[in-house]
């Protein structure tokens, strides 16, 4: 097992709003997104991730691909590879085509996800030695199958998790805090998932605020959830609050927004 390979990273991958991102995928109904405020949000965020100690690469905007700014669902990557996905939402399905080249300029391995099943990076949490992966509207049976396979190569022991149907995907509702620490709502942690680690539990009525982001020595936490801020700050956390109420307007979260390695 590498200790902290879960969350002491270098470098991050991310990818500018799109004009078209007010016509990004949303589970029910809700505002559009405003393209201008997205774009002034994921500036602060990628700074974020910058004063976290990351090189990023920005990648710019794909018009065609609304949701593309969530370049997390596209590829996962790990300190010895990249592994190309294959998003479940029809129309997602040629981002990670285009997510590629970037891999390569970083990764002298770049593996892709063999098959024909479905998974979203959205669903994946690394630890340092387990791969929980959710099975999903976004992901099946042979995505995991394909991903549990390669990821046994790079010492991960693969957890499949049956995600709540009221789950968009399986990080929605949980985040890792450190090697042995996950985030998570009761909701989620009800169903027994994260046996051998510590699980805190976030606030009731904040539990939007599950979905962070470990980089280094930060934790980055969604705006508004204040009782979520000051709970990870007693247990000795370095908290930097960003605001996604314009991703959160397309589903979207803090970690769907980067690939972190």
């Amino acid at each position: 097992m590498l200790v902290g390979r879960s969350h002491k990273f270098k470098t991050a991958i991310t990818r500018l709003p799109s004009i078209s991102v007010v016509q990004g995928l949303r589970d029910g109904g809700g505002p559009d997104p405003s393209a201008e405020n997205f774009m002034q949000q994921h500036g602060a965020y990628v700074a974020a991730l910058k004063a976290s100690g990351a090189r990023v690469l920005e990648l710019p905007a794909l018009e065609e691909f609304p949701d593309s700014v969530f370049v997390e669902d596209s590829a996962l990557c790990l300190k010895e590879a990249a592994i190309v996905l294959r998003p479940g939402a029809p129309s997602r399905f040629g981002e990670a085509a285009l997510i590629r080249p970037a891999l390569e300029s970083q990764f002298s391995k770049v593996l892709d996800l063999p098959g024909d099943g479905f998974l979203d990076g959205g669903d994946v949490l690394l630890s340092d030695e387990d791969a929980f992966i959710g099975l999903s509207a976004r992901t099946n049976q042979a995505g995991f199958d394909a991903l549990a396979t390669i990821l046994a190569t790079f010492g991960y022991s693969p957890v499949k998790i049956e995600t709540l149907a009221s789950i968009l995907h399986f990080k929605t509702e949980c985040g890792l805090l450190d090697s042995k620490t996950i985030f998570s709502t009761e909701n989620l942690a009800s169903i027994g998932c994260f046996e051998n680690y510590q699980v805190i539990l976030t606030p009731e009525g904040e539990e939007g605020a599950a979905n962070i982001v470990r980089f280094n020595d930060n934790v980055l936490v969604s705006q508004g959830y204040p009782k979520s801020e000051a709970l990870l700050k007693s247990h000795g956390y370095n908290v930097v609050v960003i605001d996604t109420s314009e991703p959160a307007k397309i589903d979207g979260g803090l970690s769907c927004m980067s690939l972190r390695f």
